[in-house]
């Protein structure tokens, strides 16, 4: 019996989420454990770096089981992806640091959200965007999200995913790009509370947008008191990009 260590893309369009629902809900981490399964797994629970919300998507989502495998990870990465449905595919797998939790073990994960700029439905580029008309202007966004670096009380932006823990989180990278056809926001931080980043990305669109002044997001950061009140983000726009381990 050995720790496997494999790193995971998904499309959630399809999903209620990340963590296994009761029977009947579709979930990512229900149909790896299925997969798991077959290949004659027969733990509880697989561990994952963190829990998706419904409709998010991820490229370097990790998670880690035991199994008694004889074959190379290479192997058991296809074998996987052979019982996996279309819309989850597992990218790699190697075993394990002694030790190793994804979770616990993550010293950052980055996210990141993407914006369609256009006034008409797209529905080739929806399913992984957030589509806004009139445009945020850029320089505004940026300015926003620098306010957001440095370690802080985030309670504003949301909750801890453990009940009692602690809202304190580092953000090492927090940044605005153009991209064809539209914008992308990349943040990376030691941890992240649940809904924060669509709480935080939908608070510097108000702005960007003139909905609400310049300054809100600086304010809501340190005042952890006060609550982000307006909608999240839309889901499909976020995606896990990766997790990162060691020093």
């Amino acid at each position: 019996m050995a720790t496997y260590k494999s790193i995971v893309a998904y499309d959630g369009s399809g999903f209620q989420g990340f963590q296994r629902l009761a029977e009947g809900q579709r979930t990512v981490q229900g149909v790896l454990e299925d997969a798991l399964r077959a290949v004659g797994w027969s733990g509880a629970s697989l561990l994952a770096a963190g829990r998706t919300d419904a409709g998010v998507h991820a490229r370097g989502q990790v998670i880690a089981f035991e199994l008694a495998w004889r074959h190379a990870p290479e192997i058991l990465s296809r074998a996987l992806n052979a019982s996996l449905p279309a819309e989850v595919a597992v990218r790699h797998t190697e075993l394990a640091p002694e030790g190793f939790h994804p979770r616990f073990s993550a010293r950052r994960r980055t996210y990141r959200y993407q914006i369609l700029v256009d006034a008409w439905p797209e529905p080739l580029a929806e399913r992984f965007a957030w589509r806004l008309w009139p445009e945020p202007d850029l320089s505004v966004l940026t300015d926003e999200a620098a306010s957001t670096l440095g370690r802080h009380d985030f309670a504003a932006f949301g909750q801890a995913p453990i009940p009692g823990g602690h809202t304190v989180r580092e953000v090492f990278e927090a940044r605005w790009s153009r991209e064809p056809g539209g914008l992308a926001f990349t943040i990376q931080a030691d941890a992240f509370l649940r809904h924060m980043v669509r709480r935080v990305v939908a608070a510097m669109v108000a702005t960007g947008q003139g909905r609400i002044p310049p300054g809100t997001l600086a304010a809501l950061v340190a005042d952890p008191a006060r609550r982000w009140e307006d909608k999240l983000a839309p889901p499909q726009g976020l995606c896990l990009e990766a997790v990162e381990y060691g020093s």
